[in-house]
């Protein structure tokens, strides 16, 4: 369900909202309501904020150039060790906590973003062709 609500924004404003609202091809008022939600989550979530990429705008932990679906695939590969995690990716347990929660509460959104990881890479060299892919073996200690 969804309601209407009034706000008042001055010329400024709307002038900034219309200019974005163009560039991810959106109305203003369905920029304004996306923004609210990104704002909304931001405050619900310690260290969680919203970037564009060419995947489109995605939650990504703070301070990091990691988007927060690639900590969450990170997760399955180390079975949800926090500890683990977090000294791999040299960060503190608790961001990476936090990366966690947002991806546990937005799940569909993740799984959605891992996926099309996935279906990206193995796509690759229809993608980029001529590219050559290494395999590192991540057996050897």
């Amino acid at each position: 369900m969804s309601k209407v609500v009034s706000l008042r924004l001055n010329d400024d404003q709307i002038e900034r909202l219309q200019r974005v609202g163009r560039q991810v091809g959106r109305s203003p008022s369905e920029t304004a309501a996306l923004f609210i939600e990104e704002s909304l989550r931001q405050r619900e979530f310690a260290f969680i904020q919203f970037r564009d990429s060419s995947a489109g705008r995605q939650a990504c932990l703070q301070g990091t150039r990691l988007a927060v679906w690639q900590i969450a695939l990170l997760a399955q590969n180390y079975e949800g060790d926090i500890a683990k995690i977090a000294t791999h990716l040299e960060l503190p347990a608790t961001q990476v906590v936090s990366a966690l929660r947002y991806a546990a509460a937005y799940n569909e959104e993740i799984e959605t973003a891992i996926a099309d990881n996935s279906w990206a890479a193995a796509h690759l060299d229809s993608l980029v062709p001529g590219i050559k892919v290494l395999e590192i073996d991540t057996s050897a200690p």
